[in-house]
């Protein structure tokens, strides 16, 4: 049996993780094995520069942690080498980052599950999250598209003056 001072340890890890789940907006789960510390180091980069926080925690701990914020839905995925990414900025960066990298490392990396807010999304759904596009690409993109009917409206404007310009001139 564990000691008290072991016990004691292992409730502070999992009141940290709690805490950082509680305090997270979206959250990725994730499955490692087989990459190797170059990548890992790149991915780490990444993530750290997006405000990600990535980090590997035993399964166990996680459980706990899920299981207190009421993200029980997580719990079948925490098997085997599982890392996990957090944040409390962009809701997509952490898909969109771990699913460009698990793309491009096939089988040695996979995204296992997530959720934002309290809802969970499986492999699938997380993989899908990885497809949208940043906050900042989506405004330019409607931004964009509010601006072309004006452009539009302007270049016809503009037309009618150089026709009307070219009538008189002549």
């Amino acid at each position: 049996m564990p000691s008290q001072s072991v016990l004691e340890q292992k409730k502070a890890i999992v009141a940290e993780l709690t805490e950082r789940l509680k305090n997270s907006v979206t959250g990725l789960v994730v499955s490692y094995k087989g990459i190797n510390t170059e990548d890992d180091t790149k991915l780490r980069k990444e993530l750290r520069e997006a405000g990600v926080n990535y980090f590997v925690e035993k399964n166990s701990m996680l459980r706990f942690a899920v299981k207190n914020v009421g993200l029980d839905g997580l719990t079948d995925v925490l098997e085997g080498t599982t890392a996990i990414a957090v944040t409390d900025g962009d809701e997509t960066a952490p898909a969109r980052i771990l699913g460009k990298f698990a793309e491009e490392a096939k089988e040695k990396f996979n995204l296992k599950a997530g959720f934002i807010g309290e809802e969970i999304y499986d492999e699938k759904g997380v993989t899908a999250l990885s497809k949208i596009p940043s906050r900042e690409t989506l405004l330019a993109q409607l931004l964009g598209s509010l601006q072309a009917p004006m452009q539009n409206l302007a270049a016809t404007l503009q037309a009618l003056v150089d026709k009307k310009n070219e009538e008189e001139a002549a």
